[in-house]
């Protein structure tokens, strides 16, 4: 298979901050590839260096066959993008707001009636195509924004925080969404995301990245694969004083003290938990769950996902400044 997307020792300095630090991976076409990270982590550096809205301080990337930096151009030809912050038109209807997209991408004026048609069928916004973009709720204008950067048929889509904000069910539609884009349209999706349960279900591999740099890259199955057995939480009177106790155990594969409470991940929990039980002493409550993304990311860094102030400067006003030159 192809690839779509290549990435080599990529970086890029924003005076003394180091938004992305070495960053090296491909994609295959057809394939949904995650960066998986809290805010601040470079995921949205990185995907506005990948659509030509920043220069990379230094490394390679290409997309579709075509230099990010020798061949901008193509590039952009080449790709749809959807950016965490709104840029639909809300004083314009969804039907309006896509024929503009399709006059600016050059989509013959033959086609655009058949492309818009297309674009709204996919996401679901028949209905709503000639009401004005201010009467949407939020996740019909994601929708809207996701139909709209597909329409002039790209090869590779970047989804970035594609359903920041959105209430569960919004965030299930849109899901189902992107799922049928790769399934009837055969296009590469790059997609950030902070959502665990996003990066598990849409993506195919996922990088996890953290302060510009990518920890570990994998599919999902095997990142929760590879911390080892499901984790038992366990809130006891001291923590601390028991984690070297439970790591020495043979089936247990990771230990951790937070705040009273051990996170252990142990091989076949059934069978080992009585043994566990019995190391730990008094034990206030205890929880037994699944391995998820999060204990994948906990894992490799030492802290959960943080919510911080979001990359600068935002993409949003990158695309505001690049169509403004």
């Amino acid at each position: 298979m192809s690839i779509a997307v290549s990435v080599e020792n990529l970086t890029k300095h924003f005076d003394k901050i180091k938004a992305v630090d070495g960053v090296d991976f491909n994609i295959k076409e057809g394939e949904i590839f995650g960066l998986l990270g809290p805010n601040g982590a470079g995921k949205t550096t990185i995907i506005s260096i990948l659509s030509t809205l920043l220069s990379p301080t230094s490394g390679k990337a290409s997309v579709a066959g075509f230099d990010v930096i020798q061949s901008p151009a193509k590039v952009r030809n080449k790709i749809g993008i959807v950016f965490q912050d709104p840029s639909s038109d809300d004083i314009l209807t969804g039907r309006e707001n896509l024929y503009l997209h399709g006059l600016m991408y050059g989509v013959p004026s033959s086609d655009i009636k058949s492309r818009i048609t297309e674009s709204l069928d996919l996401v679901g916004l028949q209905d709503r195509a000639d009401d004005l973009v201010r009467t949407y709720s939020g996740g019909m204008r994601r929708r809207l924004e996701i139909a709209r950067g597909l329409m002039h048929h790209p090869d590779v889509l970047f989804l970035d925080e594609p359903t920041l904000g959105l209430d569960p069910q919004a965030r299930q539609k849109i899901w189902e969404h992107i799922e049928s884009i790769v399934k009837d349209n055969k296009v590469t999706i790059i997609i950030t995301t902070h959502y665990m349960e996003e990066a598990d279900r849409l993506c195919d591999r996922l990088a996890i990245i953290d302060y510009g740099k990518i920890i570990t890259m994998d599919t999902p199955k095997n990142l929760k694969d590879g911390v080892g057995g499901d984790t038992v939480q366990l809130e006891v009177s001291d923590s601390d004083s028991l984690v070297d106790k439970i790591n020495s155990l043979d089936f247990v594969s990771r230990c951790e003290s937070r705040n009273n409470r051990l996170d252990v991940a142990v091989k076949d929990v059934a069978h080992n938990l009585p043994t566990l039980f019995s190391a730990v002493g008094e034990i206030k409550s205890f929880d037994v769950r699944n391995t998820t993304l999060n204990d994948v990311f906990l894992h490799y860094t030492g802290h959960d996902i943080r919510e911080e102030s979001a990359e600068k400067p935002s993409a949003h006003m990158l695309r505001v400044r690049n169509v403004n030159k």
